[in-house]
């Protein structure tokens, strides 16, 4: 059963598409904002949510991170069914799945939101596959909210399953060396004051990315869930720039 409130979403519209892409432990919930106001000016959106999530933390422990890209391309799939053109965007892990998914899909642009380039260094992440049968779980670092009252409501998992770190581990392997693959059109966006993934992060992906159109975003008030925090409308109006200055005329 999914949780009340974190369901998927679906806003038909334009000839454009947008597909939105939640984080790590998290739904589309966080992702649902965006998707309006994308809706309001006239783009079709879809928030899949990823194989594991918004249900209960075990349905976790049991998906590997090609089931999370699959999620993806059932959305591209059903979007394209619709849209001549999609862009795909994505937080966190969500803009990792979103860039590997650009690396191997002609997508028409792509928007990574607080994503990571890697996990930050830990030397028990070598352990994983033997922790793992151990450790089910490790607990949140204390949470980075600039909006309090979009904190109150947020639906997320109450911790991070030890298999799902390291699915994310090898997915992260796995989209560094993709990263030069990627032409389409990237805009990439950060918090100076995410504590969840440091903004370090952002160039190291900048300087990867193969994209011959290539911009990087910066936030000045926001943690880590950008979509929901005090920046958050001049965020989408500049999302909804970059897609309008890169969707094509229809033919």
């Amino acid at each position: 059963m999914i949780i009340p409130t974190a369901e998927p979403f679906f806003f038909p519209g334009g000839e454009t598409g947008c597909l939105l892409v939640h984080g790590f432990t998290g739904t589309p919930k966080e992702m649902r904002w965006l998707g309006e106001y994308l809706a309001g000016e006239g783009f079709t959106v879809l928030g899949p949510r990823l194989a594991g999530h918004a249900t209960q933390p075990g349905d976790l422990q049991r998906t590997h991170w090609q089931d999370w890209l699959a999620s993806l391309e059932d959305g591209w799939h059903l979007l394209k069914g619709t849209c001549s053109r999609v862009f795909v965007l994505g937080l966190s892990l969500g803009g990792a799945l979103a860039l590997l998914f650009a690396a191997r899909f002609p997508v028409s642009g792509v928007v990574a939101m607080s994503t990571p380039y890697a996990l930050p260094p830990d030397p028990r992440l070598r352990f994983l596959p033997v922790l793992r049968w151990f450790v089910p779980s490790v607990p949140k670092g204390s949470p980075d909210w600039h909006n309090p009252q979009a904190a109150l409501d947020h639906v997320e998992y109450p911790a991070y399953p030890t298999a799902g770190i390291l699915q994310l581990r090898d997915l992260l392997d796995v989209m560094r060396a993709e990263l030069p693959q990627i032409q389409a059109p990237a805009l990439l966006v950060h918090s100076c004051l995410d504590r969840s993934v440091e903004p370090e992060n952002m160039p190291r992906l900048y300087q990867a990315l193969g994209s011959h159109e290539k911009f990087m975003l910066w936030l000045e008030n926001s943690g880590h869930v950008v979509t929901r925090e005090p920046e958050r409308e001049y965020l989408f109006d500049a999302i909804s720039q970059f897609i309008r200055s890169k969707a094509e005329p229809h033919a």
